[in-house]
């Protein structure tokens, strides 16, 4: 029989077993600021309203990069090279911002709020430069601007259009490393059915913008060339409304992350502490490092790794001083001098990290070529198919097929086919993903010195038609780096969002846009040292106006090179690589307002 003290808690007052379960192990929240409930918030039921808005945004941003460079030179003057070098500077601001937009939201605004304000900026910039392509109908129909002279209203139509773009970029740095990092959010990592669904999100966002990039490619870019610029940029701005409009009206069904600080001032913290304790040995012995349990109650706590013992250093306590009184709980402790584990472990994540960072770098100077010197490639062969001409740059169709193609036979076919060979939830691991499509972009590359050497030899072979070799020989070399995009584009973001300590998740993001950017000036700046050193003497050097008088697949061939390097480095890198291995009985959810 049973004891009376066993009954001196009301059964009532225990919450039921399923009523516990029911909660979200990841500290999120409700739109009402209470724990998130599973069978009520996030899920594809929220994401629906992620990819909307991904959606709309990739369309709408797209919808105005691809002919951008069409607008400036056709409606306000500008030379070849003067729009080349706009746009070119645009959008690597474009891609630069999200690291800033990140660091807002981890620290301050949190991911929701942080997308609401950048999406309404980039609404209003979308409004500007679309109003710059009304500007001469206005002054036209408008008798107050009778005194405007053709030459003042260019010059306002390009001050208004360069305010609306840099508005935009402004606007999208703030929505796009948070909005991929918010539909992360929506899956418990504590759940192992939602942990596995997680990876299918990557997957599925990047299908989603290729195909919100091919609708602008093809519908949008067609609306501009037949119906005009002032209807051709409104449609851009009023998809970009209605992505707003998916982020707020899906609100309710989604879950919350409260910012936890600067992730930016956590890593300085941890290295301004480890120098100052630069003479200081740390103890074999972790136990002995500064890791008070109560310190970290709304983030997940991180186990020690005993690799860079440098920033342990951070966490040593000093035998004198405040250090001493403040691990007795006596006094304040200074952050800049001693720093808790989980705090050394975020920036040991971020420092390993970055090596793999770099090597991703080179596949997007690769892919840079995609709309550099491919198109040029092109140009010099035959663009006839049958009776139809195809636009040289109207070949990377064949990257975005294959990446819609792709993504769904990746996420349907090959995960659960290699889940049951490997044991691992998605298949293989994101460090074998990101590998095998840093190879793609060395096949590309020999790929399209194949094909240049085999147009070179046809060119001096025939030199009455010059371009007799068709267009249609590069086909290979697209479809490679659309593989590669699949492989390592959908991989390196999955693989930094889930290594992410958690007050990084969104700063972790922003490196995947950061590559972007940086592949970009690493394209140019390699392009800038060969056309120097192989133009010396009077020579034409690799990369000459005319083709038939160059080398382009030397160039090719040194990318084929340094990507062998890359890839080596890579395997290097991986090999030494250490994942994080989060504590997570250090949770402990907060009854907070949603940020």
């Amino acid at each position: 029989m049973a004891s009376a003290g066993e009954h001196t808690v009301p059964l009532l007052d225990r919450p039921p077993p399923e009523a516990v379960e029911a909660y979200t192990t990841d500290g999120s929240l409700g739109f009402d600021g209470n724990p998130a409930l599973k069978n009520r918030t996030g899920g594809w039921r929220a994401c629906r309203a992620v990819l909307g808005t991904d959606f709309c945004y990739c369309l709408a941003f797209h919808g105005v990069s691809y002919n951008l460079v069409t607008y400036l030179t056709t409606v306000l003057g500008q030379t070849n090279v003067a729009a080349a070098r706009s746009v070119s500077t645009w959008k690597g601001t474009c891609y630069l911002t999200p690291l800033a937009g990140a660091v807002v939201a981890d620290s301050y605004w949190g991911r929701y709020r942080t997308m609401v304000v950048s999406c309404s900026v980039g609404v209003a910039g979308m409004l500007m430069a679309a109003l710059s392509a009304y500007l001469p109908l206005l002054v036209k129909n408008g008798s107050s601007f009778t005194g405007l002279t053709s030459s003042n209203i260019v010059s306002a139509q390009e001050y208004i259009l360069f305010l609306g773009l840099y508005m935009v970029a402004f606007g999208l740095g703030g929505l796009r490393p948070c909005l991929m990092s918010f539909g992360a959010d929506q899956f418990d990592d504590g759940d192992p059915s939602e942990r596995v669904t997680k990876g299918s999100f990557f997957n599925w966002y990047v299908f989603n913008m290729y195909c919100a990039s091919l609708v602008s490619s093809t519908g949008i870019v067609w609306v501009q060339d037949r119906y005009g610029w002032a209807l051709g940029l409104t449609i851009p701005a009023a998809v970009l409304a209605v992505g707003l409009s998916c982020l707020v009206v899906g609100s309710r069904t989604c879950r919350f992350h409260r910012p936890r600080g600067s992730p930016l001032t956590r890593v300085c913290q941890v290295v301004v502490a480890a120098v100052r304790k630069f003479g200081l040995e740390p103890p074999s012995d972790s136990s002995l490092l500064y890791d008070p349990w109560e310190e970290d109650l709304a983030v997940h706590r991180i186990e020690h790794t005993t690799d860079l013992r440098f920033f342990d250093k951070a966490a040593v306590i000093v035998a004198s001083g405040k250090e001493v009184e403040t691990a007795a709980g006596r006094t304040p402790r200074s952050p800049w001098k001693l720093c808790i584990v989980t705090q050394v472990e975020e920036t040991k994540i971020l420092v390993r990290m970055l090596p793999l960072w770099a090597t991703v770098v080179f596949f997007y100077a690769v892919l840079a070529q995609v709309s550099s010197t491919f198109v040029e490639q092109g140009i010099a062969m035959d663009a006839a198919v049958g009776s139809v001409r195809v636009p040289p740059a109207s070949m990377s169709t064949f990257e975005v097929l294959t990446i819609i193609a792709l993504v769904p036979l990746y996420d349907r076919a090959f995960v659960p086919a290699a889940r049951r060979l490997t044991g691992r939830e998605k298949g293989i691991s994101g460090l074998q993903r990101i590998g095998t499509g840093l190879a793609m972009p060395v096949l590309a590359m020999a790929a399209a010195a194949l094909v240049e050497t085999a147009r070179l030899r046809a060119a001096k072979s025939s030199p009455l038609s010059p371009n007799a070799t068709s267009v249609l020989w590069q086909a290979p070399q697209y479809v490679l780096m659309g593989v590669g995009q699949v492989l390592t584009t959908i991989g390196q973001l999955d693989f930094f969002y889930s290594q992410a300590p958690a007050a990084m998740k969104t700063v972790c993001t922003a490196l995947g846009f950061l590559a972007i950017a940086a592949g970009d000036y690493l394209s140019s700046f390699l392009l800038t040292v060969v056309q120097w050193a192989t133009s010396t003497g009077g020579t034409p050097g690799w990369i000459p106006n005319d083709l038939n008088e160059g080398h382009l697949d030397r160039f090719f061939w040194m990318m084929v090179v340094l990507g062998c390097v890359n890839l080596m480095a890579f395997v290097s890198c991986a090999a030494r690589y250490k994942e994080k291995n989060p504590i997570r009985s250090g949770l402990i959810s907060e009854q907070v307002r949603p940020c």
